[in-house]
């Protein structure tokens, strides 16, 4: 198999044929394809680099698609690997699922309506809404839901995201998906916090503006988005229709899961067409992100300067009408990834005309996507996503103790610091630890994550705070008394010591059955869930009680291993088919953290 994807990987394909002998272009392609770089580089040493191929060979990414923008055009655009195991190559014109990507393009069409004043940011959606309301309770009547709102992952709504439909399932209407009721296999979109008061990402969000556009123009998404978005960009392969029209099913790069296996039935059907529904390429995504450049510069037709720099405005922390924005320095980007079923893909664009698109057929595309942004942010000097540089400094091995301890960081997450050796390891629960290297005698790094650490310290040079960066996202917290330090710490290192042994927590067999058995029902046991897993089962509960159910009766359930996170990890026999789960049991002996993957 390995062998396969190496050769597989090696055809390159591009929509034009390049220019006898080398220019800058192809260079720049070369040290994209031959030097994919680590997410760390250390001062004074070689990184150890890998080839675009080697990387999809070992993740088992059958096809990868790329677009570069530089100097505010698509430089170039090409296809590596192929769309089907055994099947024809990538090219610049394979369509991928662009899954959460859909959204900000969405968000084109509705500030699209805004600029026609038929639409106001502010405005009550159920003002709006005929066919379906949003219904009324404690936290709307303090603070209404708008379009504004939903842009922003910030109207209190539930459901993050939606696993799609097997091409053989029954699709819902826009209406059931939004009431949670058959044959929608996800929650009902409803508010539960109030609007307004914080980021919280939601698909479902996403929903309601559908069905609003629906109400406000009587245009079916996919013709609403091609005669107002799609076409005067250019975005000419490009569509909304879910399903796709079985006409176009040779242009499709097909969906596979992380361990290699196709994704039966192959492409889900996403009627959430607006969170997750665009099929595309690049290169138009491309066209897309230059679409907005030229908006900002007051030549679009789809919306005004005035709008445009509107979209690209932080609302709520780095959240735009759409897009996610950032940039540290006067050069800012707009941003957006995406996962469906089998598909994974990144989209940055810069404002000054510079950016890439990247998309994948498989669940390990997004290790992969970041991979060859992060190499192409350094080949074309980008002032961001490039590796971190860190600089090795000697510190004395007893200078590290100090550091030993528990830090609640400022999202409810606690980062363990012990000791291994000469060296820290540092994790978040429920995350594998990472070896943390010195770069002063207060700052560590991580080498095989983009972590940086830098702790604040007081007169006697004891650690009070932590400061945890984490691919430019950035955390702080300050140290737990000493008796919450000894106890997390000890659940370290037996976690530790578990993963050493091989050996299963105890309990965590007896909790994966309860919890198959719930999610059969529909009961499941909440009290035995930390609050944060409670409330995520809850919201996907009727798809997450689906798939159980149609699995058909428990037949095996055997321990696999112990995860470098400390997870049990079980393989699980049903009448009608076959799972892997991941399950971390807490101190007190409630599921932290559940993960279900192919087998």
């Amino acid at each position: 198999m390995k062998r396969f994807f190496v050769a597989a990987v090696t055809t390159i394909l591009t929509g034009s044929a390049l220019a006898a002998g080398p220019t800058a272009t192809e260079e720049r392609i070369r040290r994209v394809q031959e030097g994919i770089v680590p997410p760390v580089m250390v001062q004074g040493e070689s990184p150890a680099m890998q080839s675009l191929a080697a990387r999809m060979a070992e993740l088992k990414v059958p096809g990868v698609s790329i677009a570069v923008i530089h100097e505010g055009r698509i430089e170039w655009a090409r296809g590596f690997g192929v769309t089907r195991l055994a099947g024809p190559p990538v090219t610049d014109k394979t369509l991928f699922q662009a899954a959460s990507i859909s959204k900000p393009v969405f968000a084109l069409a509705v500030l699209h309506l805004v600029d026609a004043g038929k639409l106001n940011l502010d405005t009550n959606v159920n003002d709006y809404l005929k066919e379906w309301k949003l219904p009324d309770n404690d936290f709307t009547r303090q603070s209404k839901v708008t379009l504004r709102g939903l842009l922003t992952h910030s109207a209190g709504l539930t459901v993050h995201g939606f696993p799609g439909y097997a091409s053989t399932a029954p699709l819902p209407t826009t209406v059931q998906i939004l009431d949670g009721t058959p044959p929608a296999n996800s929650a009902a979109i409803r508010v539960d916090i109030l609007p307004g008061s914080k980021f919280r990402y939601s698909g479902g969000g996403y929903v309601l503006a559908q069905q609003l556009l629906r109400d406000v123009t009587g245009v079916p998404l996919p013709k609403l988005m091609r005669d107002s978005v799609l076409t005067p960009l250019g975005m000419t392969l490009s569509t909304y229709e879910q399903p796709l029209p079985k006409a176009r099913a040779l242009e499709v790069a097909l969906p596979y899961h992380g361990d290699g296996k196709p994704v039966e039935g192959g492409p889900h059907t996403y009627p959430e067409m607006a969170p997750a529904g665009l099929w595309t390429t690049p290169s138009d995504l491309a066209r897309y992100a230059l679409g907005v450049r030229a908006a900002l510069a007051g030549h679009s037709k789809i919306v005004s300067a005035k709008t445009a720099r509107a979209m690209l405005t932080p609302v709520i922390d780095q959240q735009g009408l759409g897009p996610q924005v950032g940039g540290k320095t006067p050069r800012k980007f707009f941003t957006h990834g995406g996962a469906n079923e089998g598909y994974r893909c990144l989209l940055v664009a810069y404002e000054d005309g510079e950016g890439a698109i990247v998309m994948t057929n498989s669940d390990n595309g997004g290790d992969l996507m970041s991979e060859v942004m992060r190499t192409i942010a350094q080949v074309y000097q980008w002032p961001d996503f490039a590796p971190a540089v860190r600089t090795l400094s000697e510190v004395k091995p007893e200078s590290l103790d100090r550091f030993i301890g528990a830090y609640e960081l400022n999202d409810g997450s606690p980062y363990v610091v012990h000791k291994e050796g000469d060296h820290l390891v540092g994790h978040i629960m429920g995350n594998p630890p990472r070896t943390l290297y010195p770069s002063s005698d207060h700052e560590f790094f991580a080498r095989d994550i983009d972590i940086f650490l830098s702790f604040t310290l007081d007169e006697k040079g004891n650690p009070t705070a932590v400061r945890h960066l984490f691919n430019g996202w950035e955390r702080t917290g300050s140290r737990a008394p000493e008796a919450r330090s000894r106890e997390l710490i000890a659940d370290v290192e037996k976690s530790a010591q578990r993963f050493k042994d091989q050996k299963p927590q105890s309990g965590s067999e007896a909790a994966v059955r309860q919890l198959l058995t719930g999610l059969a029902i529909g009961i499941p046991a909440y009290d035995r869930m930390s609050p944060r897993l409670a409330d995520i089962t809850r919201q996907q509960l009727p798809g997450l009680q689906s798939y159980v159910a149609n699995l058909g009766a428990l037949k095996t359930l055997a321990f696999k291993q112990v995860s470098p996170a400390g997870g049990d990890v079980y393989d699980v026999d049903f009448e009608k088919g076959s799972l892997r789960i991941e399950m971390h049991l807490g101190s007190d002996g409630r599921m932290e953290d559940v993960n279900f993957l192919p087998r």
